[in-house]
């Protein structure tokens, strides 16, 4: 479809590796579709649903989701600006090895039970490296073979990643949030305005949240504003610039937020992505 454009990263066997990037002009679900191998879908820019049977998915840079072989879907983009993702295949019997028993359905395929786990901040940084260092021709084959599986691995353990756990209702609130937060990444939203939109009490929300996603509200806006920033570290030259862009009251609040949650500094990982 024209609206897409696809960048092919990698391709060994092992690993197929792609940049995803979509437009978003369709706002409403889509023709049904489905792919002929299982994919992991990380979202690094943006934000669209995925629609699976009655079961939808808002997918953004704190997901991961699955798209199992031969499962129909659809796609929406409730909140403009389109959508990119890094597409993972990984060969079977290697995914296999990689993925924990309970979290695949019963059978001789790979597919997985659920349509997303929430992964942690580590393994978005895992992403960009190995988006940025393949696009600019600066990994090598076997690291980035590596690098992938170890993005996979991490995505998938229980330390690292997180499955919604919540009844139906709950959790399309929780989506309504992110949809919410994600139509303006850098505006410095309030829990009134947050509610307001989402038709709920500050309490309630806040209470929702955590319950869904196992992370407060807040700590999550700022590893979404967070995954931007290091899809944009290769673009900016000035980083209080891009600090501030994302909402952030200075360079040294933005530098630090980054370090926390990354464990290193904005300039610091700007400089492992440029050719060596």
């Amino acid at each position: 479809m024209s609206q897409f454009t696809v960048q092919p990263l990698l391709d060994t066997g092992t690993v197929r590796v792609r940049d995803v990037v979509c437009g978003g002009q369709c706002r409403h679900r889509s023709d049904e579709e489905c792919t002929s191998a299982t994919h992991l879908v990380f979202p690094y820019r943006g934000v669209f649903v995925r629609h699976v049977g009655r079961s939808d998915a808002v997918a953004e840079a704190n997901q991961l989701l699955f798209f199992n072989e031969a499962e129909a879907y659809q796609i929406s983009h409730p909140v403009a600006g389109g959508d990119a993702c890094l597409d993972l295949v990984i060969e079977d019997a290697q995914l296999q090895e990689l993925v924990p028993k309970e979290q695949l359905r019963a059978g001789a395929a790979v597919a997985f039970r659920r349509l997303r786990r929430r992964i942690d901040p580590r393994a978005q940084a895992v992403v960009a490296l190995l988006r940025h260092s393949l696009s600019r021709k600066i990994a090598e084959t076997l690291e980035a073979e590596t690098l992938a599986l170890t993005l996979v691995r991490r995505s998938l353990g229980e330390r690292t990643s997180h499955a919604a756990g919540a009844t139906p209702g709950s959790q399309k609130l929780v989506d309504r949030a992110k949809l919410v937060l994600s139509s303006d990444l850098s505006r410095r939203w309030t829990l009134a305005d947050i509610a307001a939109e989402v038709g709920v009490s500050p309490v309630y929300l806040t209470q929702m949240f955590h319950q869904v996603e196992a992370v407060p509200l807040y700590r999550y806006h700022l590893r979404l504003r967070l995954a931007r920033a290091l899809d944009l570290l290769g673009r900016y030259d000035n980083l209080t610039t891009l600090g501030m862009d994302l909402g952030f009251s200075s360079h040294s609040h933005f530098s630090s937020a980054f370090r926390q949650v990354y464990g290193r500094t904005p300039a610091e990982f700007q400089r492992s992505i440029k050719p060596r």
